[in-house]
């Protein structure tokens, strides 16, 4: 038995967010062209170092990117959609981005999450446009490392199927011949690097975790045949990710030399397969058992148990030894973090811990030393301080989530009720204008709130400076002439993070980001405790801003299964309890707001829909705790108070059933890149609540016209009532810059206004 170490990927954003702070600089026009792309070659050479020097065997490229790997794809193929008015041959760094992020001419193309991910990917689009391959980016990182390293390292690239099933833009007949226009230039590149001295090439397949019909394994077995001929001496490991493999029997016979499977995630499912079809012998099974997803520190007492299990079940002659997924999901190395509770710190894996693991998991079955190996036994150790810390058994908060009772999920009055009722309480116009919660940070808004946290600022200071903040954005809104207001969100670094600071259970780090979107980093909260309210969250700052203006102001938080599914959680509870903590501690926030005063409370779920389960099958379960959970947080507010809430990037034709059962009085959507995909939507599955349809896209700097935004409007008039419709952007502003926002917004009232009339008029 053959035993080696590898990743399927490894973090890009840097140990100091180095890559997102070199797109940034130019994309202000700070770095030239030449400069970009001196530094993201620094920044990919020194992560191959990486993860050399922490002993793998085999290491990955073609895992780095200048925005987003469906992007690299799509490009390398000639997807650019023809709006960017490209040309042909290599694509230029403007059109890419272009393509990324919008430009004045052209808006950006569709983003949404990356399967059940907190990570988004740019979706290609298909126009019936000819396929080329415009550039082999996969073999330029191959030879790069041999030069460098004198390596020869593994490529990888979303696989075929893959990459179409997540492409738009085509029918059933133009998929056949988008796809015999996709599989030569696939084979173009994969003989490439066979002729590079590419040992095994890695094609990502995490579509192959989905529920797949009888048609679609016969596409994949035909993708495959033909793929595998053209390219007969390439070895290909066939990775697949985030779940158990689909139609196992049929799948694993694909003419590939390797297969990779998830251990973790899929654990159940795969190894069931293993039972009862083994594994085939003339392929290499890689597996995924260490968690790509998470940072706890494994257990490698039990995943050598797993690993010697595989192996007895499958009868695989080489084993992989590898993450479950690709790591750049997790943060790079908890080396940097020195203000941890050392018990939690000790317990924690990052992505080179986790390599570290990977490469000790190998050397202890491949050398069946267990004597000498510490490593084993230290984790056990660290796992168990973590088990017995204080933060983890609160008895109090433990005993409320089991004392539930179904009264609890549900408002006093169904929804037309209260409609009627808050109609009458708020006196709001036709098509109320509102935005989703945070306005623009500015550099002196960062900076202030650094410097308060580094201490150099006293509280009052602080808190003066936010108030004026406030008391200026309260100004703007009411010179727009938006109808209900929000307070800003400038006291706030994010909208998890801002919440489980004030929240038990908790735990912050100073460098541990990963990517989002884009170059958009986050720094998920670590929820390692049991959580509960302590005091007021965010009635001060809305009460204030209350105070300061006539118009209704929003209270604004972070809803329980978005705190849940961006943050990183315990192991050692089901995540059912877990949100049920967060939201009994959520909904004493929004009576302590409804008590202030406050008539619109907005709750947002914008990750809701990522926590699906990849299978539909799988749907039920989670929906129905996730759904509990978000009407136990806002279910004991009085019925002329509104509830509202907000959802990003969301295929809507499979989840208006789920978005109905939150019983929220008003939701907003995210869809201005796929606006009209969600009409045509709603045609088909009426929505009856109230609902906002995002006008325009906060994350492309273009300031759309006003006649734009009506259009959207006037369409969304076709499948809503105009006692439904409210009008917003379509997420927060945070990320924009001032004069764009306050133009953009100016454009929105003004659209609203005229449809106000047209439908008087028409009425008349």
């Amino acid at each position: 038995m053959t035993y080696t170490s590898t990743a399927i990927g490894y973090p890009y954003i840097g140990e100091d967010r180095e890559w997102k702070k070199t797109l940034e600089a130019f994309w202000r026009n700070e770095l030239s062209e030449e400069d970009i792309l001196k530094t993201l070659k620094d920044i990919r050479i020194a992560r191959m170092d990486k993860q050399l020097s922490l002993g793998l065997d085999i290491i990955t490229v073609g895992d780095f990117t200048y925005y987003d790997r469906m992007l690299d794809t799509a490009v390398m193929f000639g997807l650019v959609p023809k709006r960017f008015d490209w040309q042909g041959g290599k694509v230029d760094l403007q059109t890419y981005y272009g393509v990324a992020r919008g430009n004045n001419n052209a808006v950006a193309s569709e983003m949404t999450k990356w399967f059940n991910t907190n990570y988004h990917y740019i979706v290609p689009e298909y126009e019936g446009q000819a396929l080329q391959l415009t550039e082999n980016k996969i073999l330029a990182d191959f030879l790069e490392a041999k030069e460098v390293f004198g390596i020869t390292a593994k490529p990888t690239i979303i696989g075929p199927y893959t990459f179409c099933k997540l492409t738009k833009g085509y029918d059933k007949i133009s998929q056949v011949t988008f796809i015999l226009a996709l599989l030569p230039l696939y084979a173009q590149v994969i003989q490439e690097l066979v002729d590079a001295g590419a040992q095994w090439i890695q094609l990502e397949e995490p579509s192959l975790v989905t529920t797949l019909d009888e048609a679609e394994v016969k596409l994949v077995q035909e993708i495959y045949t033909q793929l595998t001929a053209a390219v007969p001496k390439a070895k290909i490991m066939l990775q697949t990710y985030f779940e158990s493999l689909s139609a196992y029997e049929a799948l694993t016979a694909l003419p590939v030399q390797g297969i990779g499977l998830d251990f973790v995630h899929g654990y159940d499912k795969n190894m069931e397969a293993l039972r009862q079809f083994g594994f085939p012998q003339d392929k290499v099974l890689a597996a995924g058992v260490i968690n790509g997803r998470d940072i706890w520190r494994a257990n490698l007492a039990e995943v050598s148990t797993t690993v010697k299990a595989i192996e007895q079940l499958s009868g695989a002659k080489e084993i992989w030894i590898q993450s479950s997924c690709s790591l750049q999901h997790v943060p790079i190395t908890t080396a940097l973090e020195t203000k941890l509770d050392p018990v939690l710190k000790n317990a924690l894996a990052f992505a080179d811990e986790k390599l570290v693991e990977i490469s000790e998991i190998t050397k202890y079955v491949q050398e069946k030393n267990h004597a000498t190996n510490k490593t084993i036994s230290e984790s056990m150790k660290a796992i168990e301080a973590l088990k017995k810390h204080p933060v983890r058994n609160n008895k109090a908060i433990q005993n409320a989530v089991q004392s539930v009772v179904p009264e609890d999920f549900e408002r006093q009055k169904d929804f037309k009720s209260r409609q009627t009722i808050q109609q009458e309480a708020l006196q709001l116009p036709l098509f109320p204008t509102t935005t989703i919660g945070s306005f623009p940070q500015s550099d002196e808004v960062k900076r202030t709130r650094s410097a308060w946290r580094k201490k150099q600022l006293s509280d009052e200071v602080y808190a003066t400076f936010v108030e004026e903040e406030t008391k200026r954005w309260i100004g703007i809104q009411e010179e727009l002439d938006i109808d209900v207001l929000v307070h800003g969100e400038f006291e706030r670094t994010d909208m998890v993070e801002y919440f489980g600071e004030k929240l038990t259970g908790f735990a912050f780090t100073e460098k541990a980001w990963v990517v989002s979107y884009g170059s958009r980093g986050v720094k998920p909260p670590i929820i390692y405790g049991d959580v509960a309210w302590e005091t007021p969250m965010t009635v001060k700052e809305t009460a204030y801003a209350q105070n300061l203006t006539n118009r209704y102001v929003k209270g604004m938080l972070t809803g329980p299964v978005t705190i849940l599914n961006w943050s990183f959680v315990r192991d050692d509870l089901s995540r059912k309890d877990v949100t049920y903590q967060i939201a009994l501690a959520l909904r004493k926030e929004v009576e302590a707001l409804e008590a202030a005063g406050i008539a619109i409370i907005q709750v947002d779920e914008p990750a809701l829909r990522e926590g699906l389960p990849l299978r539909k099958e799988n749907w039920g379960e989670y929906l129905d705790w996730t759904v509990k959970a978000f009407k136990l947080s806002t279910a004991s507010v009085k019925d002329e108070t509104q509830i509202h809430t907000h959802m990003c990037y969301c295929e809507f034709n499979d989840f208006i059933e789920p978005i109905s059962a939150l019983d929220a009085d008003v939701i907003s959507i995210e869809t201005s890149r796929s606006h009209g995909e969600l009409i045509s939507s709603l045609q088909n599955n009426p929505y009856e609540k109230g609902i906002g349809l995002g006008v325009y896209d906060i994350h492309s700097p273009r300031v759309p016209s006003e006649e734009e935004m009506l259009t959207i409007m006037q369409d969304s008039l076709q499948v809503l009532t105009k006692n439904q419709f409210w009008v917003n952007p379509d997420c927060g502003l945070k990320t924009r810059k001032e004069p764009e926002t306050v133009a953009a917004l100016a454009h929105m009232v003004a659209a609203a206004k005229t449809l106000r009339q047209q439908v008087q008029q028409s009425t008349r």
